[in-house]
């Protein structure tokens, strides 16, 4: 009897620790991954600021689709839960009130010689324009601000939640994403961006930037060195 019993619990703890193993490999797999540690959301955002950030909130988890659709005009948008970067961008702005489905249309139809055309477009096209990176590149640069590409403590300051950030990726492509309201330990603020999923993560540096805007140009941020005191653990600007 005696016998039995050694040998019955230790069979007994190896199956509990085996069925416990495949347990964790039966959940999702972002629920085993940990989130490196990051400051509190900043906390001084105008209206306008905390409407754009709140729209690329509202899309952390969508899939990545950049397929072409014919999409009504204005305020055209795919399918919800699912699009491209760009409409990271797109959609983020249009919680603000800004529709650039119709100002990039409107502006590649009165500028056409002063965009891009690697597409071989005889003109603007309303479904797709609003979706290539260096299509809305090129209308920051013409109606926004245009801002510092280093990440650097001295430039930290200029990154401000909402700003629009653009990547050439290393197969040669664009991204973009949208600056966020939290930053990581070291001040570098995290980035709402779909690349294969919409995720905010701590990317900022990840890939060469090749543009920094704020849109529209009049917006207005709480501008200063973003500090964190720990005791307090309140992020402010000073």
């Amino acid at each position: 009897m005696m016998h039995r019993t050694n040998f019955f619990l230790p069979a007994l703890g190896a199956v509990a620790f085996v069925g416990f193993g495949l347990f964790l490999l039966a959940l999702p797999r972002r629920q085993l991954l940990v989130s490196p540690p990051t400051l509190p959301p900043v906390s001084l955002l105008t209206p306008l600021q905390a409407k754009i950030v709140a729209g690329a909130k509202a899309q952390i988890g969508d899939a990545y689709d950049a397929s072409y659709r014919v999409l009504p005009y204005p305020d055209g948008d795919p399918p919800v839960g699912e699009g491209a970067c760009t409409d990271v961008i797109v959609r983020s702005l249009r919680a603000g009130g800004y529709d650039l489905q119709r100002l990039v249309h409107e502006d590649m139809a009165a500028h056409w010689d002063q965009y891009p055309h690697r597409w071989g477009l005889a003109g603007p096209d309303p479904s797709i324009d609003q979706r290539r990176v260096p299509n809305l590149a090129c209308f920051f640069v013409r109606h926004g601000q245009v801002l510092t590409t280093e990440v650097t403590s001295k430039a930290l300051p200029q990154w401000q939640p909402g700003d629009v950030v653009c990547w050439r990726m290393p197969g040669g492509g664009d991204h973009t994403g949208l600056i966020s309201d939290r930053r990581d330990l070291g001040g570098v603020p995290l980035v709402i961006h779909n690349m294969g999923r919409c995720e905010e993560q701590d990317v900022l540096g990840q890939w060469p930037i090749t543009g920094h805007y704020r849109y529209p140009a009049s917006l207005v941020v709480f501008s200063g060195v973003i500090r964190h005191n720990r005791k307090s653990g309140l992020v402010h600007h000073a």
